[in-house]
């Protein structure tokens, strides 16, 4: 397969690129990082203008569940196209519109299918967000959302508000769970013990200064975070607090959906239903969708309560059945949490003898591997020092009975289990899971993607400082496209990093910078 390099813009797609440069908005982010023009892709392969190949390891930012030009997504959407069937047709019934609702309702969590409702919103998932917010407002009578540090939802005004990067607090904001830059500093359940405790006092204390919210809202695995899943337990312990005290949970699986976490949906790992559910991204099989599910009960807004005006988007209703039907007929969900696991494991290993591999973490095809600065100076600790790995998602029982995360094989969260920091008195008080991370290195991140580009490897940037290179291939990725990708990502980050130690970091502006 060609390589390609990214600083190369030769040939005629040359003066695509400059006209996009010329005339699109600054707020342009994949086409600055990804100098390309995609004139051809089939499953996990895109091929460029310039004729060069690369593996797509982006996917539509996890849109693609089955990849480039899926035969049954096309046979779904000729299908459409050679029936005369209307292609728009607002919120109108259509037997396209039933035959998705069916197959959606289908694959729902028990509890839920039973006795939900469907709203079909804008195209982007950022409005189903809005949506979701205005429902439970409208359902509950009240204003105020929780939501968690480290959150994406999306770019509108709504969904920004209860995202991490949000410029004015407008909700009440809980820690996340993690174990490599635990809030609390300490990791595993110990630290997932206390978030569920903060939550917790936020909402019984009377003069916290945090009113009975109108919902809580979550992602199972925070994607633009950092790919920090969320451990079965704490969610557990999510549900029933929120079920306790009347405040309807939402969980917002729009890139965690459809497969991509290892299971049909995310919040499945953990057993929990929630009362909303967010849904985008995989479910239009590639083309613009969105839709709420809800229980019946919360059902109240008025007629055009939500509108939008390509609600009815009948292309992507039948490319969206195809996808789901594919994904739950042939397994590969299943597949993606087996595949997921193996490519976690390699990548474990090779952080272990990489300073620069901060954490490696995960939950089936959605992987991340956080990039840091290693400081010398620390003295390197025993390997029990930080305890062991963990199940897929984290932590394990947070009532301190043991019993673990209820995960399987995953290696998950804290692949890489070494600590790589000297404990100090705190962290000896606090448990053997102690640990001050590496800072982290978005200089180096970058230049990784960069490498990876010219080895025709397409991967993705996230994380709260740019530093987490992650991965989103289709499920339908095969074992050895697996090790291809795996072959060139290690290859990038050892190339980058000799690179990154002989010149020493690149200074980069902050993500959120203005």
């Amino acid at each position: 397969m060609a390589q390609a390099t990214s600083g190369e813009t030769r040939g005629p797609h040359e003066g695509i690129l400059r006209r996009q440069s010329a005339r699109e908005s600054s707020a342009r982010t994949y086409a600055r990082a990804l100098p390309i023009v995609p004139v051809r892709a089939r499953g996990l392969t895109i091929e460029g203008a310039d004729g060069r190949r690369y593996l797509d390891c982006l996917s539509g930012a996890g849109t693609l569940a089955l990849g480039h030009n899926h035969p049954v997504v096309l046979e779904a959407i000729r299908g459409v196209l050679d029936s005369g069937a209307p292609l728009s047709v607002l919120d109108l019934a259509t037997p396209v519109k039933d035959a998705f609702v069916t197959e959606l309702f289908r694959t729902l969590p028990p509890g839920l299918a039973d006795r939900a409702r469907v709203q079909f919103c804008g195209p982007a998932g950022t409005d189903a967000v809005e949506a979701a917010l205005k429902l439970v407002r409208t359902a509950t009578g009240r204003c105020g959302v929780l939501a968690f540090a480290g959150a994406y939802h999306g770019m509108t005004a709504g969904a920004l508000a209860v995202s991490g990067g949000a410029p004015d607090v407008q909700v009440a904001r809980l820690p996340y769970p993690q174990d490599y830059r635990c809030p609390f500093g300490i990791g595993g359940p110990s630290g997932a013990e206390l978030a569920a405790r903060w939550a917790e006092s936020l909402l019984d204390d009377p003069k916290s200064g945090v009113p009975l919210p109108a919902g809580m809202i979550l992602e199972p695995v925070q994607g633009e975070g950092g790919v920090i899943p969320a451990p079965d337990d704490w969610l557990r312990r999510m549900r029933r607090l929120t079920a306790d005290r009347s405040i309807p949970l939402i969980a917002d699986e729009i890139q965690t959906g459809v497969g991509r976490t290892g299971a049909f949906w995310a919040v499945d790992h953990s057993g929990v239903t929630p009362d909303v559910m967010v849904l985008s991204k995989a479910i239009g099989g590639s083309l613009p969708l969105a839709v709420i599910v809800y229980r019946d009960d919360l059902d109240t807004w008025q007629p055009g309560a939500h509108a939008g005006t390509f609600r009815g988007n009948q292309l992507a209703m039948a490319a969206g059945t195809a996808t789901l039907a594919y994904v739950r007929e042939n397994g590969l969900a299943e597949r993606a949490a087996a595949l997921g696991s193996r490519m976690l494991t390699r990548l474990a290993d090779f952080g272990r003898e990489h300073t620069c591999v901060g954490d490696v973490r995960g939950r089936g095809l959605m992987i991340g591997v956080e990039l840091v600065t290693p400081e010398p100076e620390r003295r390197e600790p025993e390997a029990s020092a930080g305890g062991g790995p963990v199940g897929p998602g984290g932590v394990g029982d947070l009532t301190g009975a043991g019993g673990g995360s209820g995960g399987g094989a995953d290696p998950g969260s804290r692949a890489v289990p070494d600590a790589r920091t000297a404990p100090s008195a705190l962290d000896t008080a606090m448990g053997p899971a102690a640990r001050t991370p590496y800072p982290p290195a978005p200089g180096l991140a970058a230049a990784v993607q960069r490498e990876c580009l010219r080895r025709g490897l397409i991967v993705e940037l996230g994380g709260r400082h740019a530093s987490v290179v992650r991965l989103l291939p289709p499920l339908t990725i095969s074992d050895e496209q697996a090790e291809a990708v795996l072959d060139r990502l290690t290859d990038a980050i050892a190339a980058a990093a000799r690179d990154h130690e002989t010149h020493g970091p690149h200074r980069q502006r902050h993500p959120d910078a203005g």
